[in-house]
């Protein structure tokens, strides 16, 4: 049994009821990425359609697709960009058959296939995704690990078979993933709130961040909390974005409530490459992007700039950034905040 302040929770009543909602979460997204991927496939198919009949028109497909952008973000939202509905385009051409769709699959899934030029991978890793019940994340695993090259190469394949099973094992999905899903927010018109995307901790530290950078002044201006920003077939987001109007520049936030890794400064580095691309505007200075890490009692702070940075405005950012004692002292003192508070609410319960 649990047991909670005055309340006892039998432990396999808890259990059982948790089964029934995660069932429920999964059958719910199932359905609701299923209709999406029909929608997206018909939506494929009428532009490639409209497409044949202008099809002696030069570049008429790239206007077509760029007017309909424009259209349907204004009335639609995000999701409707000109390369999603490239990727439609070219799902309904690889995918012609509406009643060839597997139910299991995700648009997600789809969208990884699409991008495998090989006909014959493309159908390897499909069949493989359904008889394997693939996440996505294991999915994208085996295609940048190259498993149907090295499957097909390997005169002894169950070696290869067995190192790829239990890969794909220590890929752990959950089901809460799957509703923070940022296709499925979008196609049904949803904000995603970015405290979907955090835990308890990191949420006070990074609200705390928040308004610690706000109140040193210093020329920030926010931009915004966990913003998302994709790659080609990836969604990542960055815990605070300002904008420095003294330096001119964005300045990129990443919290680590953990040890700092390379893979963490690697992140932080395609982020502000990201941000050079997308984001940055004539006469913006380069965009910085600031580490956070907790490990314990210490803390490190890591600034990431792009190799090309002028040296004058290297020297200058120091002046208008916190310091990392600044940081450190912080945090140090939040997560003692934290600490006191949670204490607090076990001897109250």
């Amino acid at each position: 049994m649990i047991q909670k302040g005055n309340k006892i929770i039998k432990g396999q009543l808890f259990e059982d009821i948790k089964k029934v909602i995660i069932e429920a979460r999964a059958v719910a997204y199932r359905a609701v990425n299923f209709t999406m991927v029909n929608a997206y496939w018909n939506i494929g198919r009428l532009i490639v359609e409209e497409e044949q009949k202008g099809k002696s028109r030069a570049g008429y497909g790239e206007k077509l697709i760029t007017n309909l952008s424009i259209k349907l973000t204004n009335d639609f939202g995000s999701g409707f960009s000109s390369q999603s509905l490239w990727n439609m385009r070219q799902f309904y051409k690889l995918f012609p058959i509406l009643s060839a769709l597997r139910r299991e699959l995700s648009w997600t899934h789809y969208k990884m296939l699409i991008r495998i030029e090989n006909d014959a991978a493309r159908k390897f890793y499909l069949n493989e995704c359904v008889q394997s019940s693939w996440s996505t994340r294991q999915l994208e695993r085996q295609i940048v690990s190259f498993y149907y090259e090295r499957l097909l190469g390997s005169k002894n394949k169950l070696p290869v078979i067995k190192e790829a099973k239990k890969r794909a094992k220590q890929i752990i999905s959950f089901p809460e993933e799957q509703i923070k899903d940022p296709y499925v927010l979008e196609f049904l018109g949803l904000e995603g709130s970015p405290h979907l995307r955090e835990n308890e901790l990191e949420q006070a530290l990074i609200g705390h961040l928040q308004k610690f950078i706000l109140e040193l002044g210093r020329g920030f201006s926010f931009v915004s909390r966990q913003q998302r920003i994709s790659t080609e077939t990836q969604h990542f987001f960055i815990d605070l974005v300002f904008y420095n109007y003294l330096l001119k520049c964005f300045v990129l936030f990443d919290l680590k409530t953990g040890k700092l890794t390379h893979q963490d400064i690697g992140q932080m580095d395609m982020y502000v490459r990201l941000y050079e691309n997308k984001m940055r505007k004539k006469g913006d200075n380069p965009t910085i992007g600031i580490i956070l890490c907790t490990e314990k009692d210490d803390t490190v702070v890591k600034y990431s700039v792009l190799k090309n940075n002028r040296k004058l405005f290297a020297s200058k950012y120091k002046l208008y950034l916190p310091s990392e004692k600044e940081f450190k002292n912080e945090i140090d003192r939040e997560r003692q905040n934290i600490k006191l508070l949670s204490e607090k609410k076990i001897e109250d319960a």
